[in-house]
C-alpha cells in the first residue's frame, strides 16, 4: 500500500539517501529542508525513482515551520504514515572554542529539531491514531566521542526525550509507534560543510558506510518498527562497550578520536552550513566513497533480533576467554 512519507534533511546525505529508498516503493514524500534548489533536484530524483514528491523549504529549528510543513503535506500529499527525523548540524572543535550562540544553534537544530518535527507529526497522527516516527539517531547517542560535543549531546538528547514519549503512548494506547535507527559512520557532505575548527579537514571515524546503507535500515525500520535497531557492528560494539567499559573507552578515545577525525590535509578556508544553507552540488554521498561499505553483514541479523544476540554474546564469550588466557600467561 502507498504511503505518505516526510523526511526532514531531505536534500542532502542520510536524508536524500532515505527519500530515494522510499521512493523505490511508489510511496508519496514530502521533503523538508532549508536549501530551495537542493530541495528540488532532491525532488527530481525522488520522481524519477518513481515517486510522488513534495517539498517545503523550511528551518528544522523553527517550531512554526515545521507545523506549517506538516498541513502543507497533509493538504498536497495526504495523511501523513511516516515521519522521520534527519535534519542536523554539527561542530568540529574542542569544547572550549565553541561560542554559546555556535553551541545554541548546534543544538537547536540537531536536538529540538526532532523535538519540533516529532510534535508536528503527532499532532496529524493522533487524529487517527496510526503512524510511526523514525528518529535517525547515531551510537554517539549512546558513546559520546571528543571534539563533537554539541552534536553528541544532542544525540544523547534524543533518546532521552524519544524514550519518555515512547512511555507516553504506551500508557495511552496509542497505535503510534516511536522507532530510533542509530547509525554508525556515514559518507556524507556533513564532512564538508560542518563548521570546522580543527587543523587538518574531518572525517568520519571508519568503518564508513554509504548514506543507501543507512537508507535501508530507516526504511525496515518505519515498516517494522521496533524500540531500537543498531546499525553495523562498529555501533554495537560502541553502545555495548559504554556499557560495560566506559572508562577504558574514555581513555581510547582521548588517544585516537583526535587524529581519527582528520585526514592529513589542511582545513579549507570554505562557507558551513551551521546558521545558513550553503550552495552547491551537493547529493547524499561525501568524499569517501572509496572508502565506504555498501552493505552491512550485521543489519541483516538486525532483522532477526535473537540471531543477533546470540552472535553478541558468543562474541563476548570469545573476547572474555582471550583476556583470561593472557592473565593466566602472566607471572
Amino acid at each position: 500500500m502507498t504511503k505518505t512519507v516526510v523526511i526532514t534533511g531531505a536534500s542532502a546525505g542520510v536524508g536524500r539517501a532515505t527519500a530515494r529508498r522510499f521512493a523505490a516503493d511508489g510511496d508519496v514524500v514530502g521533503l523538508i529542508a532549508r536549501e530551495p534548489k537542493r530541495l528540488a533536484e532532491a525532488a527530481r530524483e525522488v520522481e524519477n525513482e518513481g515517486g510522488r514528491v513534495a517539498f517545503y523549504a523550511a528551518d528544522v529549528a523553527d517550531a512554526e515551520a515545521l507545523e506549517a510543513a506538516s498541513l502543507f503535506f497533509e493538504r498536497e500529499l495526504g495523511p501523513i504514515d511516516i515521519w522521520i527525523n534527519v535534519a542536523m548540524a554539527t561542530i568540529f572543535s574542542p569544547f572550549l572554542e565553541i561560542t554559546p550562540d555556535e553551541y545554541r544553534r548546534a543544538t537547536e537544530v540537531t536536538y529540538l529539531g526532532y523535538v519540533y518535527g516529532t510534535m508536528a507529526a503527532l499532532r496529524r497522527m493522533k487524529l487517527r491514531d496510526r503512524g510511526v516516527i523514525v528518529q535517525v539517531g547515531s551510537a554517539l547517542a549512546y558513546r559520546s566521542i571528543p571534539l563533537q560535543a554539541p552534536y553528541c549531546g544532542a544525540k544523547h538528547a534524543i533518546v532521552g526525550f524519544t524514550d519518555s514519549l515512547r512511555s507516553e503512548l504506551i500508557h495511552d494506547k496509542s497505535g503510534i509507534d516511536v522507532t530510533v535507527v542509530q547509525l554508525p559512520a556515514v559518507n556524507t557532505p556533513q564532512f564538508d560543510w560542518g563548521r570546522n575548527k580543527l587543523p587538518h579537514r574531518p572525517q568520519p571515524v571508519p568503518p564508513i558506510y554509504q548514506p543507501e546503507v543507512a537508507a535501508n535500515a530507516i526504511h525496515y525500520a518505519a515498516l517494522h518498527p521496533r524500540r531500537e535497531l543498531w546499525l553495523a557492528w562498529s555501533s554495537v560494539f560502541a553502545i555495548l562497550g559504554q556499557k560495560v567499559a566506559p572508562g577504558l573507552l574514555d581513555r581510547m578515545l582521548a588517544r585516537k578520536a583526535y587524529s581519527g577525525q582528520q585526514t592529513d590535509e589542511p582545513a579549507l578556508e570554505r562557507s558551513d552550513n551551521l546558521f545558513t544553507p550553503v550552495a552547491g552540488d551537493y547529493g547524499a554521498h561525501g568524499r569517501f566513497g572509496d572508502r565506504a561499505r555498501s552493505s552491512s553483514s550485521e543489519f541483516w541479523l538486525a532483522k532477526h533480533p535473537g540471531l543477533l544476540v546470540s552472535v553478541i554474546a558468543a562474541l563476548f564469550g570469545i573476547a572474555a576467554m582471550g583476556v583470561a588466557q593472557r592473565e593466566r600467561r602472566r607471572p
